[in-house]
């Protein structure tokens, strides 16, 4: 009898051991809201949703290119006689204004996205609205795939070209390196080539210059071959992680994609890590249809349930360490894995916003840089959701270049809530990891919330104020403009 009550008593433990997880993870889903954040008519917001502006008009651009660039001068024209500013958008992942002006108008690139492929040279030329996941979904066709872009495909094209975003290419620096060339309106209407050997002044200030040169019209990218690529990981300390990057990934020719990521539950905080890597093999790639649909709503409670929960961050960590043993030496095609969408990890709770920061760190003060943030991310008030790592080759290209040498870039995540107290202590806390940064020879990206001031920013990037001089010059009346604009020049 007592044999049948231990074997009860086990089963009944096992259970709540195993529903106990289940039970976080709806409670996640139960606290939701389905009701989307609606945008009252003649404002605008973007991805932080802290950024709600008046502005003038809001206008979506034509489909083709006669009708875009015939509209786009008449707009230009109306807005020097009304003494008003344009801003331009895609997608408008930013989170500091960079794609708004109050009481200006607005531009939508996202209608603008035909795509064109010069398969024997392996360039796609495509309009600046598409999004990434566009611009995948049409190479996949012809066994083609995008060389370089950020992690998620729900960006647009023009707007990435904008903030010089970079990806989890191995051996890659940012877009810029992956753009031949590409067509800009200017101020004055006229419609001109950029690239390094025509006007490549304006090629390396458009590159990173947040829409403040002029209107991105066709844009000329270099492409690669899709490929089958096995999936690879490794645990291991964060003291250790430049040194293994560099056996298992620098030194290995048949790493593609990578990626890195640091633990930030309480127990070995920032202390242990993984490198997640994709190697080439000899399989055909399926196409993105054929491949098996995964179960993204679940993927999105895991990482929501981390929100503001102890029990959730070392869940998450448990249940992605246990599937990288699982799923290690899976195959996935390329363009699937660069086909993840920002819903994966999206917020539906109306009281709070998840913002994204990043720091640039050399190799050689890595660790050093983990240690000095410890104690600023453990005491801070703010809810630490992710940090992954990626490294970013030396930027050539970009004239507002946060890649001046091969570096690492750390890539937190927050959740803060929409308070004025929030607000405050996020301020505080960005600064704080910023003079880090500075102390370790790094950099931080400028796509993000505006706490940082003029005189810091120019610390980090002394090439502002050319940057800003050579605005005018190619701007005089400053007709493009956003918020990014108004706080730094």
């Amino acid at each position: 009898m007592k044999k049948k009550h231990f074997l009860i008593l086990g089963i009944v433990v096992i259970l709540i051991f195993i529903s106990i997880p289940i039970i976080h993870v709806f409670k996640t889903k139960w606290a939701e809201s389905e009701n989307k954040i609606t945008i009252p008519n003649g404002y605008t917001n973007d991805a932080s949703q802290l950024n709600l502006t008046k502005i003038d008009t809001l206008i979506k651009v034509p489909e083709t290119k006669p009708e875009i660039e015939k509209q786009l001068r008449q707009i230009l024209k109306y807005a020097k006689e009304k003494n008003l500013k344009i801003s331009i958008a895609g997608a408008q992942h930013s989170m500091g204004g960079h794609s708004i002006y109050p009481n200006g108008i607005l531009l939508n690139m996202l209608p603008y996205k035909q795509m064109e492929l010069d398969a024997k040279n392996n360039i796609l030329t495509i309009g600046s609205g598409a999004l990434w996941e566009d611009a995948i979904k049409f190479l996949d066709k012809h066994g083609k795939s995008i060389a370089v872009m950020q992690a998620f495909s729900s960006f647009s094209v023009g707007g990435s070209m904008s903030v010089n975003g970079h990806g989890w290419q191995k051996d890659s620096p940012p877009i810029s390196s992956s753009v031949v060339s590409f067509t800009l309106m200017k101020e004055n209407g006229e419609v001109i080539n950029c690239s390094r050997n025509e006007n490549p002044e304006l090629f390396k200030l458009v590159i990173g210059g947040y829409g403040l040169f002029g209107i991105i019209l066709d844009v000329k990218l270099k492409v690669v071959d899709n490929l089958a690529l096995q999936y690879k990981y490794i645990r291991l300390s964060s003291d250790n992680y430049v040194d293994y990057y560099k056996k298992f990934i620098s030194d290995n020719p048949n790493v593609n994609l990578v990626f890195g990521r640091l633990k930030i539950s309480n127990k070995r905080f920032l202390e242990d890590a993984t490198i997640n890597y994709f190697e080439k093999t000899d399989e055909k790639p399926l196409s993105l249809p054929a491949q098996d649909a995964k179960n993204e709503e679940t993927k999105r409670l895991v990482f929501r349930s981390t929100v503001n929960s102890e029990y959730g961050k070392r869940l998450r960590w448990d249940l992605e360490t246990g599937m990288n043993r699982v799923t290690k030496n899976a195959v996935y095609s390329r363009n699937e894995l660069l086909n993840d969408h920002v819903s994966l990890i999206e917020n539906k709770d109306p009281n709070s916003t998840d913002l994204l920061q990043e720091y640039f760190i050399p190799a050689r003060n890595f660790n050093q840089f983990i240690e000095d943030i410890k104690p600023i991310l453990k005491f801070s008030q703010i809810d630490l959701l992710n940090i992954t790592i990626r490294a970013v080759n030396k930027d050539e290209d970009s004239h507002m270049n946060y890649a001046k040498e091969d570096v690492f870039g750390f890539v937190f995540l927050f959740n803060q809530k929409k308070t004025d107290q929030q607000e405050h202590k996020m301020k505080i806390l960005t600064n704080k990891l910023v003079d880090e940064a500075i102390k370790n020879e790094g950099t931080f990206y400028l796509p993000y919330r505006l706490h940082i001031d003029r005189m810091k920013m120019r610390k980090v990037y002394p090439q502002t104020d050319s940057f800003f001089q050579l605005k005018k010059k190619y701007d005089p009346k400053e007709i493009f403009e956003n918020k990014f604009y108004l706080h730094y020049k």
